[in-house]
């Protein structure tokens, strides 16, 4: 009887972990793992397994599964422990909704901040996003164009909440973008904000930008909808 594979399997982990570098790397690691989905939804984190695994005693992991809680990729629940989150479900509204609160403000505080480089850098990533076709670099690339606009924003601790919600929109994206069918219309998105961003037009980009995070509810609403309809679960994994 074939045995199934163990989504822990699929980390390395290259020699001895100096102590005092034990969380953040455990938490780096599981978190990449997450996001490219070698860990699953669903799949149980146990704190003695990871131990063994990265080959520390329990208190780094249960420091880094926190982190990894606040972050929204992982989940605590009764009589199972530590889990890998689920991806956007039906709350997709609320989540865009908050997304468009931090992301805006975020915006709004870093575009007066922001030099040529950081529009050079925005800019080479729509372009990367133009041509790219695996849809786990779309994610990232997306990821990284909207970190670029909002990376001078002085409110660090807004940036770790907008960064959360974006890792949670990749996650998605990378595993169901092909069925949406977003590309051309999120690059036509990117370009306009970029255009206000570079015109330091700060109002104009925000609202550029809300136009473009309620696009992306709304298809992500009718993806879920249909799949509802049509009795297909969506990929989570």
């Amino acid at each position: 009887m074939t045995q199934k594979p163990k989504p822990l399997h699929s980390i390395k982990v290259d020699g001895p972990i100096p102590a005092h570098l034990a969380r953040s790397i455990i938490e780096e690691t599981l978190r990449s793992a997450i996001l490219d989905g070698r860990l699953p939804c669903g799949t149980a984190l146990r704190q003695q397994d990871l131990a063994d695994l990265f080959g520390v005693s329990r208190m780094p992991v249960r420091e880094a599964l926190r982190q990894l809680e606040a972050q929204d990729l992982v989940t605590v629940t009764a009589h199972k422990g530590a889990v890998v989150a689920p991806l956007i479900q039906g709350d997709a509204t609320q989540t865009y909704e908050l997304r468009i609160l931090l992301e805006s403000e975020a915006l709004r505080q870093s575009v007066p901040l922001l030099t040529s480089a950081h529009h050079a850098r925005a800019a080479s990533y729509i372009e990367e996003l133009e041509s790219q076709h695996d849809y786990g670099e779309i994610g990232r690339l997306n990821r990284l164009f909207h970190m670029e606009l909002y990376s001078e924003a002085p409110n660090k601790r807004l940036l770790r909440l907008v960064e959360d919600g974006l890792n949670e929109e990749e996650r998605f994206l990378r595993f169901n973008l092909e069925a949406m069918g977003l590309g051309k219309l999120s690059q036509e998105d990117h370009r306009g904000i970029l255009r206000a961003v570079q015109a330091g037009d700060v109002e104009g980009a925000v609202k550029a930008l809300e136009q473009h995070l309620n696009r992306g509810v709304e298809a992500i609403n009718r993806y879920l909808a249909s799949a509802a309809a049509a009795g297909r679960n969506v990929s989570l994994t």
